[in-house]
């Protein structure tokens, strides 16, 4: 069994901000697996199903963000999943928006939310599904930048975005890592990115 979480911050509040990429993509996944994201527990809202042949839990943390361990490591321990099977969608200031990047174990970059997971499980031997939304200009605009929602323009893209960050996590269940990096992260030409919109 697989467990992946998408990461952001519960309420209408944070709803469309980049740090709520993680929340965005797993609706986009529950709805072309079809595994209703409804189930309350764990510190989650969380779903039963399956990609391919794969068992997987789908899982949104309701703890905000820097808190997300506390609702991942719940859900480890009691489904029995080992930190390899786990796979987490967040938002990453190092890619540039539309772009997402694959990847196996690792720091957390200063990304508070995984933090809160490293420390929680113990390790970081997990998958992560790093999406893009770049960076603001100057270093002290990091907070309001990250609870900032995309502008007109930007969401125009989100919907891209977010299914082919769903099919990088089909392909890692489906291929493996690796297979899935080789596909998933490279990057995508401007004009191939405006003509999928």
């Amino acid at each position: 069994m697989r467990l992946i979480a998408g990461l952001g911050n519960p309420g209408s509040r944070y709803a469309l901000t980049r740090h709520n990429m993680g929340f965005i993509v797993l609706d986009v996944l529950a709805g072309e697996t079809e595994i209703p994201v409804g189930k309350r527990g764990y510190s989650s809202l969380y779903g039963v199903g399956k990609i391919g042949e794969e068992s997987v839990i789908l899982a949104k943390p309701q703890t905000f963000m820097n808190l997300s361990g506390v609702a991942v490591e719940k859900l480890a321990r009691f489904f029995k999943i080992d930190r390899s099977n786990i796979i987490i969608i967040h938002d990453d200031m190092d890619i540039p928006f539309q772009e997402l990047r694959v990847k196996e174990n690792g720091g957390d970059g200063g990304h508070k939310g995984l933090m809160s997971i490293i420390n929680h499980l113990g390790g970081s031997d997990f998958v992560r599904v790093r999406m893009g939304i770049g960076r603001p200009d100057l270093k002290e605009m990091v907070e309001s930048f990250v609870l900032s929602r995309f502008s007109k323009e930007e969401m125009e893209y989100v919907p891209f975005v977010a299914l082919r960050a769903s099919q990088a996590v089909a392909a890692v269940i489906s291929s493996g890592t690796q297979s899935a990096m080789n596909v998933f992260n490279a990057r995508i030409p401007k004009k191939l990115r405006e003509e999928e919109v």
